[in-house]
């Protein structure tokens, strides 16, 4: 029988195995022996707290999800300017917290997009995240800008957002952040410069 309060420490447990053992060897080679073996556990753990590897990496998922989402709503929560720009920033900036570009979370982002084509609870979970983005971005564009160029504004600063992301995850190098955050902030200051 399992000790009592084992369960968010073993799902943690095998959460973090699974960031490692991806970004160790990649998903395709992440087995459930592997990252079992990772985590000190048998097989039959993984088995019990999450069906099936899918279901592991949907929960690892959701874990990098709230990462980013705790890291967002920290910059916006620390914020002593209300504007949209103030709030634009912080959700730009979030978006490359060092949560979400470090090794393990990187290889594991790559991975749950290219499984979320072909799994439909990966799909949905990757539907919601983009929603979300968006639905934040077009909010503080709606502040100052008319609802179908907030939605212009919105979806063309998300787009952005990922396209810099993906291309700093791929470099090959240090994924240069402050870069990628300046092109960022320069779009929205064009975008904000239109409410004049």
């Amino acid at each position: 029988m399992p000790k009592v309060g084992m369960q968010p420490i073993r799902r943690s447990q095998l959460i973090a195995a699974t960031l490692e053992a991806v970004d160790q060897v990649g998903m395709g080679d992440a087995s459930i022996a592997y990252i079992a073996r990772l985590a000190g556990v048998s097989n039959g753990i993984i088995s019990h707290y999450f069906k099936d590897k899918n279901g592991l990496l949907e929960a690892t998922m959701r874990h990098l999800m709230l990462a980013l989402s705790t890291a967002v709503r920290t910059r916006r929560a620390a914020l002593e300017d209300d504007s949209p720009r103030a709030h634009l920033r912080a959700m730009i900036d979030g978006n490359f917290d060092d949560s979400q570009v470090n090794g393990p979370a990187i290889k594991t982002w790559l991975a749950f997009w290219a499984s979320s084509m072909h799994q439909p609870s990966l799909r949905r979970l990757q539907r919601v995240n983009d929603q979300r983005l968006d639905s934040n971005l077009c909010c503080q564009f709606r502040r100052v800008l008319p609802v179908p160029q907030a939605r212009a504004a919105s979806r063309g600063l998300a787009a952005l957002i990922d396209g810099l992301w993906l291309r700093g995850a791929l470099s090959g190098g240090s994924f240069d952040t402050r870069q990628a955050i300046q092109i960022a902030y320069d779009y929205l200051d064009q975008q904000l410069g239109k409410a004049g």
